[in-house]
């Protein structure tokens, strides 16, 4: 059926092959694996990544108004360097969207990108007839990969994996009633008809079966891990300022306000520490909380925020590589997990990153016992997310560690891989396709 004794597999992820993304980062690693093993992935996404050169990849744009002018957004800023012709461009796009905007604001009020799901449906189907792929695979991220998952099971009945990068379901997620309703059904969709479903920890399962029992055992837990950096790593050099790195984005539900009073009650202890900690700060823009908590914070020349780093245009490097060289760098690199009980189910992508620099983490964890576990298990500081005295103790450790140049890497590899999590999703679709056989 399929060319060669290759499997081709069919791709739905809407943020694929974008730089520095967590949700592209997940799918996006697993590629090279997949080829390695024999599977030619045949991938589904928006424009707003980078068209891929090495496999079959098609771009294609949402359906509705709303997830359209936000893809549109963001291809052409990256690709109108003038701002003036950019805004003019942007305005006359909205100014013709706008009566189809309100109308689906008004209408359905459900996640952004849902409408992507309708051209990613067409796109695939046709994939189907041309290439006749082994199964689909669904990953976000964004939920409509997964509905359109759905839709070209029902239509041709492959066997559909299904990868939840976060909780579908958690009470005071979301205030709008309609995107609750679809977001329930659409989990309860993937529990009953995906082939194969897993989540990223072992919360999320643990919750989804016991909602969904119908689910049995095909849900799982894998952990998605990710790639070793392609770049030579510079063995660490204690330098003269202790540089605690924070890499990637901030929101008010994970934002730098406890950190910043854990560190002020160090610095009222002692005061010299002012001459050479430093925290630099590396992603998007800063949310109103940790802004607010910056304004406060007595010492300003302490702090210095880098924003995002982009591919660098004259070496062509690209962002996430000049990012990773910047933690590799860190004396130590603060994970912040938050403090919402969405982080019970939840595990930062940062972190698989963080722990591949070898480089000590203090991690602020909240009610994740398993996160605790695989940091603490690797030698890292994993405390209470909202326990300012704890992260302050953290915070003495660490600066009594550095002061005796006792912050070398770890020269442990990170046990969390993509190409585990790669043979695993691979081992787990072999059975299911088995099984399918046998029925058949």
């Amino acid at each position: 059926m399929n060319e060669g004794n290759k499997q081709v597999w069919l791709v739905l992820s809407h943020g694929f092959n974008m730089d520095g993304r967590a949700a592209s980062q997940t799918i996006t690693d697993k590629i090279p694996h997949l080829l390695k093993l024999g599977i030619e992935p045949v991938v589904v996404s928006a424009i707003t990544g980078k068209k891929d050169k090495v496999i079959e990849h098609h771009q294609v744009l949402p359906a509705g108004p709303v997830a359209l002018r936000f893809d549109l957004r963001h291809y052409l800023k990256q690709r109108i360097s003038s701002r003036v012709i950019y805004r003019i461009v942007m305005t006359v796009f909205s100014l013709v969207l706008l009566p189809f905007l309100i109308i689906e604001k008004l209408f359905i009020r459900i996640e952004t990108h849902w409408s992507w799901a309708i051209t990613a449906y067409f796109t695939g189907a046709r994939i189907i007839r041309a290439r006749m792929p082994t199964l689909v695979y669904s990953t976000g991220g964004a939920y409509s990969a997964h509905l359109a998952g759905y839709w070209l099971k029902r239509r041709f009945g492959l066997p559909w994996i299904a990868e939840i990068h976060d909780p579908m379901i958690f009470p005071g997620l979301t205030k709008n009633k309609m995107r609750m309703r679809f977001s329930a059904w659409l989990e309860g969709t993937i529990c009953k008809h995906a082939d194969v479903v897993w989540w990223f920890t072992e919360e999320a399962l643990a919750r989804a079966r016991t909602r969904h029992p119908e689910l049995g055992e095909r849900g799982h837990c894998i952990i998605p891990g990710a790639n070793a950096p392609d770049f030579s790593r510079a063995p660490y050099r204690r330098g003269k300022h202790l540089v605690i790195g924070h890499f990637g984005s901030l929101a008010e539900t994970r934002n730098l306000e406890i950190f910043l009073l854990s560190l002020r009650r160090v610095l009222e202890k002692n005061p010299q520490w002012t001459e050479h900690l430093r925290l630099h700060l590396y992603g998007g823009g800063i949310d109103a909380v940790s802004a607010q908590a910056l304004k406060d914070f007595p010492h300003p020349s302490m702090i210095e925020n880098f924003g995002r780093l982009e591919t660098d245009p004259k070496s062509g490097e690209s962002g996430r590589d000049r990012v990773l060289k910047r933690m590799n760098a860190a004396d130590c690199l603060l994970l912040l997990h938050g403090t919402v009980p969405f982080c019970e189910e939840y595990i930062p992508s940062k972190m698989f990153e963080y722990l591949w620099t070898q480089r000590p983490i203090l991690a602020l964890v909240w009610h994740n016992p398993q996160m605790e576990h695989m940091l603490r298990e690797l030698g890292h500081w994993a405390v209470t997310a909202d326990d300012a005295d704890s992260i302050a103790s953290a915070l003495e450790e660490l600066h009594a560690r550095w002061m005796q140049n006792d912050l070398a890497d770890s020269g442990v590899p990170s046990p969390y891989t993509s190409e585990a999590a790669t043979r695993q999703i691979i081992a787990l679709a072999r059975e299911s396709l088995t099984r399918n056989s046998l029925r058949t």
